[in-house]
């Protein structure tokens, strides 16, 4: 049976056998027998690399974080992710700086990791459930990630995908409602519109 370690666009994590093409952690989150005690344990949720320094490591070992995979890294900003500092460093230091232009104004002070992550910390999650906010679905911006009935959805280019742990798909969108619970934080969003690109699996473009 695969690890309960694939994380949706929800932040929900669950069982599947293929990886995905991100790594990322939310601290231990297993017991010794590689089952999942709880869905987050630290509010710093980062994304990593699959490979990183040739450094390997054992699947949910006994006291260490629990690896989790995502699809994509637009998988990962709508669960509540951000790029890892060390793996990432370019990425993050991207991230940081469009975080910074689009929720501060400007890039001419900083912002640390901890303070990013208590306000995504506050913008995804509410007693430990998944916080959405609507939106009209047309103001999306390329990247963002929303929910209609269990199901979820991405904005490529225009676009309306229909997400799956296995890639995209062509969704119908004669049949989404005008207004839509979005799925990524709002800080996030504001990244995408000021023109930050997430990365999307090569299904989003067959």
């Amino acid at each position: 049976m695969p690890l309960q370690n694939r994380v949706t666009p929800d932040g929900s994590v669950k069982r599947y056998s293929a990886k995905g093409t991100f790594m990322g952690n939310r601290g231990v989150l297993h017991d010794s027998r590689k089952e999942l005690k709880r869905q987050f344990k630290t509010k710093a949720w980062i994304t990593c690399l699959l490979e990183f320094k040739g450094r390997k490591r054992e699947l949910m070992s006994p006291n260490a974080y629990t690896e989790l995979f995502f699809l994509d890294e637009v998988t990962a900003f709508a669960a509540g992710h951000r790029p890892c500092a060390e793996c990432r460093r370019t990425r993050y230091n991207e991230f940081r700086d469009a975080w910074m232009r689009a929720n501060a104004g400007d890039v001419s002070s900083s912002i640390r990791a901890p303070e990013m992550d208590e306000i995504l910390h506050r913008e995804r999650m509410d007693d430990d459930k998944k916080l959405t906010w609507q939106s009209s679905l047309a103001d999306l911006p390329h990247g963002t990630m929303f929910i209609v009935n269990d199901e979820s959805y991405a904005v490529c280019d225009g676009k309306l995908l229909k997400w799956s742990f296995s890639g995209y798909g062509s969704a119908d969108s004669e049949t989404l409602p005008e207004k839509v619970d979005v799925l990524t934080p709002r800080s996030v969003v504001n990244i995408f519109t000021s023109g930050f690109r997430p990365e999307f699996h090569p299904t989003a473009t067959l």
